[in-house]
């Protein structure tokens, strides 16, 4: 796919065409219509929202196509391309719970241990009778959203954990977390004897065939590293924190991000053990409301109306404590659901979502965290354009 771009813009305009996409439809004729389609939701989405920079990738059948619009940095103009790396916030969590799945296909783990199992300082606390998957499902007892401000180093982690006491019995509600799944994902790299950063660059994104991933940018790489804007409109990174890695750090581009969909949708060119891990992530373990709660990952009946959809992403869902259903057994993988997850840090937001029935899908990644509301509806969109269009994806 090619690229042009276009100069002499004024700012404003800049925003939402600076960097156009350019379809290859002697390659494959399905593009061009693509290009049309994603670009009819994406250019308005940024104009509205202010968004200097987004890259959006589809997948249709096993093919992805890659979208890129406006800049990656506002002070240096540098357009957004295929190599450009964002921070996807808290899609990270589906990552950590790949690996944490993955331990327990290797027989290092079982989400039904106890959290202190693996962490002897809490041996004693209420991590003693909180299970692992309790951590990965945000159902411990009422974890907050953020670590408090104080507690900024492993020791006064442990400590914080060793003092916390639940609100609710464990497996009673759901409160969406950072400390939650943060303590969860450094449990599984714990299992396997490994610092989390280094097991996520080292065997969990290689495995999937990722190579442009990174908890850590790497120096040749930052050129490519877009800077966020927050909504007074000033450059930022995400800022570090205790167990920032595993709750909200990995920094990717749209092209790795959309192949993590695909081998979500098929994985039959995986390990046996990272194809089990995947499917682990997408079994349901509690309802919450219409929502199904996976690991990492949220599932929704498909065909997925817009109202529901944009109820399982609200703040009465994130931000609130929700009681919940417990799945016995839980749900094995469907096909026929939509399984999605947003992402923000201070100056990026993400969302990501997929059919495996359909086998379409579509990555959103922007330089700006805004509204959650927008991002699902615009993906609604044209995920519902790829399947009800016989010449874009497959009829039912």
């Amino acid at each position: 796919m090619r690229h042009i771009f276009l100069p002499g813009l004024g700012a404003l305009t800049a925003v939402s065409l600076l960097f156009a996409t350019v379809a290859e439809a002697a390659d494959d004729p399905r593009e061009s219509e693509l290009d049309r389609v994603v670009g009819e939701v994406i250019r308005p989405l940024m104009e509205a929202n202010e968004i200097p920079g987004m890259a959006v990738a589809v997948t249709v059948q096993g093919k992805h196509y890659l979208f890129s619009y406006g800049i990656a940095s506002k002070e240096s103009g540098k357009k957004v391309t295929e190599e450009t790396l964002f921070e996807i916030g808290s899609i990270s969590k589906t990552f950590t719970a790949t690996l944490a799945a993955y331990a327990e296909a290797k027989g290092a783990l079982s989400l039904s241990d106890n959290a202190s199992k693996y962490l002897p300082a809490l041996a004693g606390s209420s991590f003693d009778a909180i299970s692992l998957l309790d951590l990965g499902t945000y159902t411990a007892g009422g974890l907050p959203l953020q670590f408090p401000e104080n507690v900024d180093d492993r020791d006064e982690m442990v400590a914080y954990f060793r003092s916390w006491r639940p609100a609710y019995a464990a497996g009673s509600h759901r409160l969406y977390s950072n400390p939650s799944i943060g303590l969860f994902g450094h449990l599984a790299a714990a299992s396997m004897g490994k610092p989390f950063d280094d097991l996520m660059e080292q065997e969990l994104f290689p495995a999937l065939g990722l190579s442009r991933t990174y908890i850590r940018v790497p120096k040749d790489q930052m050129a490519n590293y877009a800077y966020g804007n927050t909504k007074d409109g000033k450059a930022v990174r995400v800022t570090p924190g205790i167990l920032d890695s595993e709750a909200y750090g990995v920094k990717t581009t749209a092209a790795d991000m959309i192949r993590f969909v695909e081998a979500n949708m098929d994985g039959s060119h995986l390990d046996e053990p990272l194809r089990r891990a995947i499917a682990a992530t997408h079994t349901g373990y509690y309802a919450v409301g219409d929502m199904t709660q996976g690991l990492g990952w949220e599932l929704h009946a498909y065909p997925a109306k817009l109202d529901r959809l944009l109820a399982g992403n609200s703040a009465e869902v994130s931000l609130k404590p929700n009681k919940v259903r417990k799945l016995e057994p839980p749900r094995p993988p469907r096909e026929d659901v939509l399984i999605n997850k947003t992402g923000s840090t201070r100056g990026f937001g993400a969302y990501a979502a997929f059919v495996p029935e359909r086998r379409i899908g579509i990555v959103m990644l922007a330089n700006k965290a805004y509204p959650i509301p927008e991002r699902v509806k615009a993906a609604h969109r044209i995920l519902t354009a790829l399947a009800d269009e016989p010449g874009l994806a497959s009829t039912r």
